[in-house]
């Protein structure tokens, strides 16, 4: 099959796996872009949140597709965080996004933290509010609503699914961890603080979120989160009984972001779920 059938049918099956959820309910009803939306990229965005102004970006797909829309909240690495409502978008799936602009079917919601702080507090309040005008924006589906991060976001997507367990239909967390109760995401000081923590914060939280599908990601050379990190939250997910992939990419190091968003499985397996 050539390069060109190829983009074809993946192009087919990715728009078809995200409307299926909502095509018996709209029966067809195609709405158009919602004003001022740039077709098939980035539109920048700002809200204030705890009395402080962000700004964030959200993504818009290209075709006039059947709304609701399936949604993606996306968690920066350290390397991102500022306030200049950018740079968020160019490291991890953003730049897959640009590469995908004309058949990616999802809305994907892109908050920035600022610097020194990591997705907790103020800022998760802030991650989440982004997500909640997005939605209502762009006629978004709550109820296929997924949430993704690498490293310092990839503990992220833990973190903000714990404190929301019922929100999210799925969770991609990409190079990262979970937080032992009690410490501050240091990622000098994450892996150690977790392993030594009293009782199993692991088992904890696949307790809580053992009803969310989840697919996570680490390279195996990762010598800034180390990958046991993500090793043992998929052992503890798979003895909690949930329904969880794990994907370790025998030759990437920290950089294990670029090769997830590129796993073509992933996206039809992430548009099919539904909270």
């Amino acid at each position: 099959m050539s390069h060109a059938s190829h983009s074809t049918v993946r192009r087919r099956l990715l728009r078809g796996l995200a409307l299926a959820g909502g095509a018996a309910v709209l029966a067809g009803c195609v709405s158009a872009q919602p004003a001022g939306a740039a077709p098939g990229g980035f539109v920048r965005r700002e809200l204030t949140s705890n009395g402080r102004r962000y700004a964030y970006q959200v993504f818009v797909p290209s075709a006039q597709l059947p709304r609701p829309l399936p949604v993606v909240l996306f968690l920066h690495g350290s390397g991102e965080r500022g306030d200049n409502g950018e740079t968020q978008i160019h490291a991890g799936l953003g730049p897959y996004l640009r590469a995908q602009a004309a058949d990616f079917p999802a809305l994907v919601v892109f908050p920035q933290s600022p610097e020194g702080e990591s997705w907790e507090g103020d800022t998760a309040t802030m991650a989440l509010a982004t997500l909640d005008a997005a939605t209502a924006e762009f006629d978004g589906d709550r109820s296929r609503t997924s949430l993704t991060g690498m490293s310092r976001g990839g503990y992220g997507t833990w973190s903000l699914a714990l404190r929301e367990p019922t929100r999210f239909a799925a969770l991609v967390p990409v190079c990262g961890g979970i937080t032992a109760p009690g410490t501050r995401p240091d990622l000098d000081t994450l892996f150690v603080e977790s392993t030594h923590a009293a009782g199993d914060p692991f088992a904890e939280a696949a307790r809580r979120l053992r009803d969310i599908p989840s697919w996570i990601f680490h390279g195996a050379r990762d010598d800034v989160v180390p990958p046991e990190q993500s090793r043992r939250m998929h052992a503890a997910l798979r003895d909690a009984g949930a329904d969880v992939r794990y994907t370790e990419f025998p030759d990437a190091n920290h950089n294990s972001w670029d090769a997830a968003y590129r796993t073509e499985a992933l996206w039809p397996w992430l548009f099919a779920q539904r909270r």
